[in-house]
């Protein structure tokens, strides 16, 4: 698996990294081999770098996932976690919390460090409280060596620069998710330019946005709007008259681009992963690239809301 650096932290990153939120049964019920060896493939694979969240099964995907590294060499491969989204409701960025949530996620996860510490889905509080309150706190665990590199994560493109405005020098990378698709490539256009002039590391997560980029049904969740899902459809349709599964076109598409360090995608089967190395190992369509991206071009970029209505 070929690799990028994040930023200026020192670290290599695979160009797709294990998304772990999977493990916590977010999607279905899993069980622990499952969880085992879905961890294990993607490890051997390459996907050295393993993203996850107290939040993903409200702690479930800590805790399988902690077993699934258990007799794995602790510097054969990178972890991550967030903090401070706990459920769809609880939201906690006190300092307080902070070194509370760090020291049950290393428990769980069987280590005495992070490799990246991200704070998760900061638009669902009032800003200020992130860079005067929860970034002094995670400092202090880059210090103590808790963790290697912070940052946060986000959906809205404004949340992004409000607090990028307070904490750009202070942070390492951050990360965003549904931002760099066949549909939406805001991450890159919008955000990858303030982030390179900084050398901070740009993290891609979702490629499949929600299941709107596969050939899935689409589950009732998904907020994005009619125009972009009837375009996702579209699209899909035309991948599978050209003999492809869109997932696959969307996947490379993500992968490929040179200022996104990683694009984090998550399951827990195995034969998704070993499918998606595959997939990568593949050259890209480029005709039916351009034709994909021309069904998208009506919808090119448009979102949904997502946190509080003043950090949209």
């Amino acid at each position: 698996m070929k690799t990028r650096p994040l930023g200026r932290t020192g670290i290599d990153l695979p160009i797709l990294s294990f998304g772990a939120s999977s493990l916590g049964a977010e999607f279905r019920s899993i069980s622990l081999d499952e969880a085992m060896l879905s961890t294990r493939t993607a490890l051997d694979l390459g996907m050295n770098f393993i993203d996850t969240s107290p939040f993903y099964g409200r702690g479930m995907s800590e805790i399988m996932l902690g077993l699934g590294l258990k007799g794995i060499p602790r510097d054969s491969y990178l972890l991550g976690t967030k903090l401070g989204r706990y459920s769809d409701i609880h939201f906690d960025f006190s300092a307080k919390r902070v070194a509370e949530s760090i020291h049950v996620s290393l428990q769980r996860l069987g280590t005495d460090h992070l490799d990246v510490l991200l704070l998760h889905d900061v638009e669902f509080v009032s800003l200020p409280q992130i860079w005067e309150e929860t970034l002094p706190a995670v400092l202090k665990l880059k210090e103590q060596g808790k963790v290697r590199a912070i940052g946060f994560s986000c959906y809205p493109l404004k949340t992004f620069h409000t607090v990028l405005d307070h904490v750009e020098d202070q942070i390492d990378c951050v990360l965003a998710y549904n931002r760099y698709t066949l549909q939406n490539t805001s991450f890159t256009e919008d955000l990858l330019p303030r982030l390179e002039a900084k050398g901070i590391g740009a993290m891609n997560a979702g490629p499949f946005s929600a299941r709107l980029l596969t050939q899935a049904e689409l589950p009732v969740w998904l907020k994005e709007p009619e125009n972009v899902k009837a375009a996702a459809r579209a699209a899909a349709s035309h991948c599978a008259a050209r003999g492809t599964d869109i997932a696959k076109l969307a996947l490379q598409f993500s992968c490929e681009h040179p200022g996104l360090a990683t694009t984090v995608a998550g399951s827990a089967n195995p034969a998704n992963i070993r499918k998606w190395a595959e997939w990568l190992e593949e050259p890209i369509d480029r005709e039916l690239l351009a034709e994909v991206l021309a069904i998208f071009d009506p919808v090119r970029n448009i979102g949904h809301v997502e946190g509080l209505p003043e950090n949209n």
